[in-house]
């Protein structure tokens, strides 16, 4: 079970690509509304998320959380106490955590990227405390997967299937899409 967290103000790319991807890959996806269901998007795109975060369990089934970036939706995630849990949830319990844009901040701001090569969208560099700053579009790094922007998200959203399926999937995926 993946968790991908909507708050008002996310990049839609950064957040669909993973969605569909990894539904293309077999993996259970669902959507996170951060404060309501309805959702607005960085570029006035409303969503319904599948569920609220009130409503979500933190238990083993989760293998994965997925923080979009946009603004302001990843000041809107950072704030969030919720997302913060599902986030300290899957450090504590070795599950993957997938950020993309802006969003690394976040995991920046909590020092989880300290000696962890990550990425991010340029000028959000000083957030990633600790962090070696990769010259790569997506990175994962242990459980961290990180990746510049909204440019890269097919990419950011093929990494996840490769970690969560395999990559011969991914690959499958990739060609089945027409990425080259």
């Amino acid at each position: 079970m993946v968790y991908v967290f909507l708050a008002n103000g996310f990049e839609e790319l950064e957040a669909l690509a993973p969605i569909d991807i990894l539904r293309r890959a077999g993996v259970e996806v669902t959507t996170v509304g951060v404060d309501t269901q309805t959702i607005t998007a960085s570029h006035k795109v409303v969503f319904t998320a599948d569920t609220t975060v009130d409503k979500i369990v933190l238990d083993d089934k989760v293998d994965m959380v997925v923080l979009p970036g946009g603004m302001p939706g990843t000041l809107n995630l950072e704030n969030d106490d919720y997302v913060q849990a599902a986030i300290d949830f899957c450090v504590k319990n070795d599950k993957y955590i997938a950020a993309i844009c802006a969003a690394p901040s976040i995991l920046g701001h909590k020092g989880l990227l300290k000696g962890k090569k990550a990425i991010c969208f340029p000028g959000f560099e000083k957030d990633l405390e600790g962090a070696e700053i990769s010259e790569k579009a997506v990175v994962c790094d242990g459980k961290f997967i990180t990746a510049k922007g909204a440019g890269v998200a097919v990419d950011f959203a093929l990494m996840l299937a490769e970690k969560l399926v395999s990559a011969e999937k991914a690959e499958e995926i990739r060609k089945g899409i027409q990425c080259q």
